[in-house]
């Protein structure tokens, strides 16, 4: 049986009646902006607040710039960086340094290079999918793209008989970048020991699934006034649910 729709001026009246301390609400901002790699933002929001970094500026500036290599397509500078910092990242994760190479893959398709792409898939890729056979179907997902036209200059996709299909195509998406992008992201903090990811989104994704939980089509049959997260955010309540069933929630909340 559903309960009384609840008036958004009892809502509001409601959550205002809850206590968040500042300091909680700070350190979830500097904790998004430390590990997403803003490091001015982060400088600025430092003098604002009073709370400091819980790293150092140059640990974040490091990954700005080793993410801003990724997102230009210059992998070589973004693994050179990495070894620099510390070589025991790659070496410690092959699966990483697959993405790293198959991103590097791409670009030379992408720049049309199709000899090198060739030679270095042969070289460098192809030994890597004797070793771990479940990383062919990836390697051969990623060489299809010689078989298909590339996206014009611009990132205008390609069309016709010969456009890829839109799982080949997705590779040379400026998404991809930004996937492999955050893997090292990830990785680079998991070695100094550090949160892989910001704690603000997990909570917001929460909150959604939370709120389908109590609504009208969820267990609490409940009529109350949404936050609208989903369209602006692109949340999806389903993968938060596994999530939360993974026991990861907990951790998302430590503050």
């Amino acid at each position: 049986m559903s309960k009384a729709p609840l008036k958004k001026s009892e809502w509001e009246r409601q959550l205002s009646s809850i206590n968040v301390a500042k300091d909680d609400l700070n350190r979830l901002v500097m904790d998004y902006l430390v590990i997403e790699g803003y490091k001015d933002a982060a400088d600025s929001f430092s003098k604002e607040s009073g709370l400091k970094p819980f790293v150092d500026s140059d640990s974040i500036l490091n990954r700005m710039i080793i993410r801003g290599a990724i997102q230009r397509g210059d992998i070589d500078d973004a693994i050179g960086r990495v070894n620099e910092l510390d070589p025991e990242i790659l070496d410690n994760n092959p699966l990483l340094f697959f993405h790293l190479q198959q991103q590097r893959l791409i670009e030379l398709i992408r720049a049309g290079l199709v000899n090198e792409a060739l030679s270095f898939a042969s070289e460098e890729l192809a030994p890597r999918g004797e070793e771990h056979p479940d990383l062919l179907p990836e390697l051969e997902r990623t060489m299809a793209l010689l078989a298909f036209d590339v996206p014009k200059a611009g990132g205008v996709p390609a069309t016709g008989p010969l456009a890829a299909p839109p799982h080949v195509a997705e590779l040379l998406s400026p998404s991809q970048r930004l996937k492999t992008a955050g893997e090292l992201n990830a990785a680079i903090l998991a070695s100094q020991s550090q949160g892989r990811e910001p704690k603000l989104p997990q909570l917001i994704k929460m909150l959604k699934y939370s709120e389908e939980l109590m609504g009208p089509t969820g267990p609490g049959k409940w009529e109350f006034p949404h936050l609208d997260l989903e369209g602006a955010l692109g949340i999806d309540a389903g993968a938060t649910a596994a999530v939360v069933r993974n026991g990861e929630a907990g951790a998302a909340l430590t503050v």
